[in-house]
């Protein structure tokens, strides 16, 4: 128990339904999203997000069909496999934006302390 108390110390970002947090052992990202933990290293993290983030919200939103109220979202590795509503979808894609912006500026903050050491 006080494994994952220190893991989920160190969150990237965190909203309502899910956190996520780097793994330094790993070296890989793992994404919490209502009860589903799934770990991906930075590259099929990166595939993961602009998967999420291709899904068509509008068309699922103006289509009555009852197939659109929910869409299939699975990763390459099966990391990631869930039927999700559009409720969800955007939930997932505000957890998965907001980690790749944290990692992001994390990567810049250490790019530009580098530059001014040298």
């Amino acid at each position: 128990m006080a494994l994952v108390s220190d893991l989920t110390t160190k969150v990237l970002f965190e909203t309502e339904k899910g956190y996520s947090y780097q793994c330094d052992l790993t070296n890989s990202i793992i994404i919490n999203f209502v009860d589903t933990v799934s770990s991906y290293k930075i590259h099929d993290f990166l595939i993961f997000q602009r998967k999420v983030n291709s899904v068509d919200i509008l068309n699922m939103l103006y289509d009555l069909s009852d197939q659109s109220d929910a869409q299939l979202i699975e990763t390459t590795k099966r990391n990631f496999s869930r039927n999700l509503t559009i409720c969800e979808i955007v939930q997932l894609r505000d957890l998965l934006n907001g980690t790749k912006f944290t990692l992001t500026l994390h990567s810049l903050l250490c790019n530009t302390v580098n530059v001014e050491l040298i």
